[in-house]
């Protein structure tokens, strides 16, 4: 995901945050595979998830550029946006789950595997808790769980994102790790 493997996508996030209607349809071109293989890797990691990789990759995308101004300074804060917005999706599905008007507290059983249950829902919902916790300790942290685990950033582009260097991300995702692993236990 590296910013000089694709030069043309700063230039299409800068026309797009300027209002011009036609490098939004670029945008959407040159991002569509990507957000699409991340929403595939976020939502392969979730068990149950009855939600479809194009309906995550075409709701984040709506979200992105509904805004008035997104203001992108990149590759890496577009990818940033996206994961934050299939985030943003993926909690609210789970939250609509765990309502008891949607079954919420019943266990999912698939039909073609009927011995194997479903992770609870409660598991984003409990990720999600952890994360705004973690915003308040420590924005840079959250904003990295954010790059690493929901956009799916390689390390280095995590750093260039975040304005610090890899050793730096290396070891906050080390400890990330483990505090979200004693938050989540």
């Amino acid at each position: 995901m590296s910013e000089s493997g694709n030069p043309p996508l700063t230039q299409v996030l800068q026309a797009a945050g300027e209002g011009d209607a036609g490098a939004a349809r670029r945008l959407w071109s040159l991002v569509y595979e990507e957000l699409r293989a991340l929403a595939h890797a976020k939502l392969r990691r979730m068990p149950g998830q009855t939600l479809q990789t194009t309906a995550l990759v075409n709701e984040a995308y709506l979200k992105l550029v509904g805004s008035e101004d997104p203001g992108w300074e990149g590759r890496a804060h577009f990818f940033g946006a996206a994961a934050q917005a299939m985030r943003q999706i993926l909690v609210d599905q789970a939250r609509r789950k765990a309502r008891v008007k949607h079954g919420g507290g019943m266990e999912r059983v698939d039909l073609d595997e009927a011995v194997s249950l479903e992770a609870p829902i409660d598991d984003m919902l409990a990720l999600d808790e952890a994360l705004a916790e973690l915003e308040k300790i420590d924005s840079r942290k959250s904003r990295l769980v954010m790059f690493r685990y929901f956009a799916g950033l390689t390390m280095e582009d995590t750093a260039k994102a975040l304005g610090v260097s890899v050793p730096t991300v290396e070891r906050d995702w080390r400890y990330v790790k483990v505090w979200l692993y004693d938050k989540l236990k």
